[in-house]
């Protein structure tokens, strides 16, 4: 607009120098030239507030207004806990995703595991990368269809987000692109239970690092395969997989009943292996020099239910734990002649299904159980098993966690501590929920007030995702803050 110069002014005022201002006028002095059009229209202030915006006195028009306002539920919708009327869903708040995909299979996988990959670590930019294998579960009429399936993921965009402006600069790299889903399948005669996957060290810089995947079937038997053909095919055109590389290295038939719990030893160059039953019986299976796989027939034997779950400890290249559908978790040597357990602690009055053990503070270990609780213990605190207490002494009290969640309302199935934060947990449950927790967040009463807590909800719980049957959830090494869930739906 076009500035007016003040001697242009109709009624030849002048201009104001800076600073000064216009006369002041006494107030009830009259303003000559000006009159009020409306002064006579109402006679005072009450008749002005009697009659209300339309008319109504403002109380008979609120009431009115409160009769007929929605009956609006103000709770916070806690995915899990609540539950969501017939005919509608949940969709995620995709400003609160760094990255959201969901993939699916021909056959629900509910085991998995993500393979290390050398792409990098600390990985930020998009779109991203990954490598997985994981097993079919098949239905029972048509178990000759089960596969073992390593898997390229690509072209993992970033979300978009509302509040984010586009801008010329960014990345043609950061472009939104549709997500690709390759598979190589491996065919396998049973359901898998679980499947675990181990990459070694490569020899020489030259060289591809060996990929071994181990399968707990469902026909009791442990196979494990050597994938890393598969994995490479994704990234060298014209890789040719002969059948004699789908065919497995080791076909091991120690346990006579089918089972849940495998564990790749981290310290073990040569490669060792885990395996737990529903009988109890834990084996131990390695690798020698000539790639030939050994099973020692003699089990690790003393729980008194299934063997649930089993964990190598990251800073003991003999010891391992154990859980169990009886409710204890137990530490183990695999020096110890007797085949006993060393620690044995009753962590719970339901069946633990789940348990890890921290790479980053080795002292700690979490457990996930039937109940839905999971805790955190501090084996410091675990004392060895004695044979008998000395006569005049009380029997020393059982350990109490160092932290306990009661959060979920249904089975713990999966639980990982994140792979470089020691604070850091993923809790996946059966109420259709994987969780991201804190546990170094710590409220008082006074810090609590104001903050936004809602009841029922740990300040340590981070974030909350919905995936319907969810089974497992693992944290990508090599991609902070990225996980990878599958559940009933497929992969998330």
């Amino acid at each position: 607009m076009a500035k007016r110069r003040a001697e242009d002014d109709e009624d030849g005022g002048v201009s104001l120098k800076g600073g000064e201002r216009p006369p002041n006028v006494e107030a009830g002095e009259n303003i000559e030239g000006f009159e009020d059009d409306f002064e006579d229209e109402y006679e005072s202030e009450d008749e002005i507030m009697e009659a209300g915006v339309d008319g109504r006195p403002d109380q008979e028009r609120l009431a009115e207004e409160k009769d007929n306002a929605m009956d609006v539920d103000k709770r916070t919708f806690i995915p899990g806990r609540d539950r969501l009327p017939n005919g509608e869903v949940l969709s995620p708040d995709l400003s609160s995703y760094e990255m959201l995909h969901t993939l699916s299979a021909t056959w629900p996988c509910l085991s998995f595991d993500i393979v290390p990959d050398s792409l990098g670590d600390n990985r930020k930019s998009y779109p991203a990368t990954l490598y997985a294998v994981a097993g079919t579960q098949a239905q029972s009429q048509r178990a000759r269809d089960n596969e073992l399936l390593a898997m390229k993921l690509s072209s993992l965009s970033r979300s978009e987000r509302l509040d984010e402006e586009e801008s010329e600069d960014d990345d043609d790299s950061d472009e939104a692109v549709e997500p690709i889903l390759e598979t190589r399948s491996i065919p396998l005669s049973s359901t898998t239970n679980r499947i675990r996957a181990h990459k070694f060290a490569s020899d020489t810089s030259s060289s591809s690092p060996q990929v071994l995947a181990a399968t707990m079937l469902e026909s009791a038997e442990l196979q494990i395969f050597d994938v890393s053909s598969h994995l490479r095919s994704f990234d060298v055109p014209g890789t040719v997989i002969t059948p004699t590389q789908s065919r497995p290295v080791a076909n091991l038939k120690v346990h006579r009943s089918e089972g849940y719990a495998i564990a790749w030893s981290p310290l073990y160059a040569e490669g060792r292996l885990l395996s737990g039953d529903n009988d109890g019986k834990i084996f131990v299976h390695t690798q020698e020099p000539t790639g030939k796989w050994i099973s020692d027939t003699r089990p690790f034997t003393g729980h008194q239910g299934s063997v649930e779950d089993v964990q190598w400890s990251p800073n003991e290249l003999n010891v391992f734990a154990s859980a169990s559908s009886d409710g204890t978790v137990k530490i183990w040597d695999l020096r110890s002649k007797s085949r006993k357990a060393a620690v044995s602690v009753q962590v719970s009055a339901t069946d633990v299904n789940v348990l890890d053990w921290s790479s980053q503070t080795p002292h700690l270990l979490a457990t996930g159980a039937d109940d839905g609780v999971f805790a955190i213990w501090d084996l410091r605190q675990w004392k060895p098993l004695s044979n008998s207490t000395p006569m005049g002494e009380a029997k020393p009290a059982p350990p109490e966690p160092v932290a306990r969640f009661d959060y979920h309302k249904e089975q713990i199935t999966s639980l990982e501590w994140h792979p470089t934060d020691d604070s850091t947990l993923c809790v996946a449950a059966g109420d259709n929920t994987v969780t991201l927790w804190d546990l170094a967040v710590e409220f008082d009463d006074e810090e609590s007030k104001g903050s936004g807590a809602v009841d029922g909800v740990p300040p340590q719980l981070l974030f909350v995702h919905y995936m319907e049957n969810i089974k497992e959830g693992h944290w990508h090494p090599q991609i902070p803050g990225v996980v990878m869930a599958t559940g009933g739906a497929g992969f998330g």
